[in-house]
Formats: structure tokens, sequence, C-alpha cells
């Protein structure tokens, strides 16, 4: 489910070309791991694509309620949700065609990974992606 290769085609390949990250759970509050991890990525050169219904918006881009409600397809799904949230989220994507999901590292369900998996979507599970940028491709970790 973590194999190195699929954790590098979720962060941009070889190229290292930024990619769209849709996340999930993404708190306009700056002391909330989710928005201190988002600015990382963000200053990185990834675009952020807040999905919150409770926000209108987070680190200068529009929030959006639900995964159907995007109004383009993400290269990545990040989740900063609790486990019981994952496979709402899972059937989501299935739904849309949406091909990549991560989730969060301290976050795990291991059926709904299956079932992800199972659907042709790769899965990273438990793993932060700012950790697996940092080790990647070695730049500084700059939290905002």
């Amino acid at each position: 489910m973590n194999e190195p290769d699929v954790i590098l085609n979720m962060l941009g390949g070889p190229e290292r070309q930024p990619r769209t990250l849709a996340v999930v759970g993404l708190s306009d509050d700056p002391t909330r791991p989710s928005h201190s991890v988002s600015a990382y990525m963000q200053s990185n050169g990834y675009r952020i694509i807040p999905v919150n219904p409770s926000a209108v918006q987070v680190l200068g881009e529009r929030a959006y309620p639900t995964l159907s409600d995007l109004p383009e397809r993400p290269d990545v799904v990040n989740v900063f949700r609790l486990p019981r949230y994952i496979p709402g989220i899972v059937d989501e994507m299935i739904e849309l065609g949406f091909e990549n999901l991560w989730v969060q590292l301290g976050i795990v369900n291991e059926p709904a990974a299956i079932k992800a998996q199972q659907a042709g979507i790769c899965v990273v599970m438990d793993r932060c992606v700012l950790i697996e940028h940092h080790r990647l491709f070695g730049r500084s970790v700059r939290v905002a």
C-alpha cells in the first residue's frame, strides 16, 4: 500500500511536477496540522483545493463542501479526517473516478483502503505528505 513508487507518483514523479491536492478536512485554523501541512505543500508549488463544508476559503483558495462539488479533477485526494469517514470518501472517489487517495499519518481504515484498491485507486495510508515530500525531494521544511 505504501510502496515508494506509489508515493513518488502521487507527489509528482521523478520529474517533480507538482500536483493538485484536494485536501479533505482542510481547516482554516493555522494551528491545525491540515493547515500547516497544506501550507507547506502550497509553498512547494502544489495547488491546494480545500474540501470542507464549514469553510469558505483556506490558504487563499475557495473551499468546496464535498469532492463532488470540485470544479476540476484533483491528482490526489489528501485526507485529514477520522478513520470512520474514510469509507464515505472512498465511495465518493469511486463514483467520481478519482485515482489517488492519500490518508494522513495516524489515520487508518484498512477495509476502506482495500475497497479503494479493488476499485483501482492507488492508496497511501498512515503517512504524512509533508514528511514524504521532504524525504523524497530534500527541501527544507517550511511550515506556515
